[in-house]
């Protein structure tokens, strides 16, 4: 039977509820990999902790968005991690993707695309005149010119993604309910693994309280 697979996402620096966090999502009805943001890896001890872990899918969400030869030099600087997931925003360019892909080697280059705390009036703010649907589709073109592994979307656009670009989708703006706290585009699991998500980004819905349990709910919503 196929396994769901979730990013938990690790959106902490306090490396003890890392651990229990990492301890607590063993399960074995989803495949498990796990999302660590710029204020985990940058902390203290995050990077220390991430380079030492073993036997895990390590997503590391740097966001990169600068020249191609910063974004190369960086991807050489922080292989040490040995890390499986990299994300690079898709509007650093096509150039910059390209520089990217070309040293990324064994790791996963992960375009993101607009980020879900975004909709169509922010994105105006910002400059943009399209909207954020018809910017999401240009950037899944660019992402599969430049020959990304993943794409990160909202479950809002995965299947119009996923008409432009082959490789994985990985989606957060993943809610049980209501509650979008700094969210904007937003989907339950269920509704985003059936536009066709590969890869779910879940955080405070599995991490806040008790882990286990959430794991229940997030299995018997699945199911429903």
């Amino acid at each position: 039977m196929k396994k769901n697979k979730i990013f938990v996402a690790c959106d902490t620096t306090n490396i003890k509820k890392i651990k229990k966090i990492i301890t607590h999502t063993k399960n074995p009805k989803f495949k498990i990999g796990y999302k660590f943001g710029l204020e985990f890896l940058n902390s203290k001890n995050g990077r220390k902790f991430v380079s030492k872990l073993k036997n895990k899918i390590i997503f590391a969400d740097y966001k990169l968005h600068d020249i191609p030869n910063t974004c190369m030099s960086t991807i050489k600087a922080i292989k040490d991690l040995k890390i499986n997931y990299l994300t690079i925003h898709i509007s650093s360019g096509l150039e910059a993707l390209k520089a990217a892909k070309k040293v990324s080697e064994d790791i996963k280059l992960v375009g993101v695309s607009i980020l879900t705390s975004m909709d169509d009036r922010l994105v105006k703010q910002i400059g943009f005149s399209k909207k954020v649907s018809e910017i999401v589709k240009d950037q899944a073109k660019i992402a599969s010119k430049a020959k990304l592994d993943a794409i990160v979307c909202s479950p809002l656009e995965v299947r119009l993604v996923k008409k432009y670009f082959k490789n994985e989708v990985i989606t957060p703006g993943i809610r049980f309910n209501s509650k979008l706290n700094d969210q904007k585009r937003t989907l339950s699991p269920r509704q985003a693994f059936k536009n066709g998500s590969d890869w779910l980004v879940i955080g405070r819905p599995i991490t806040k309280g008790n882990i286990k349990n959430n794991l229940k709910n997030l299995t018997a919503h699945l199911i429903k």
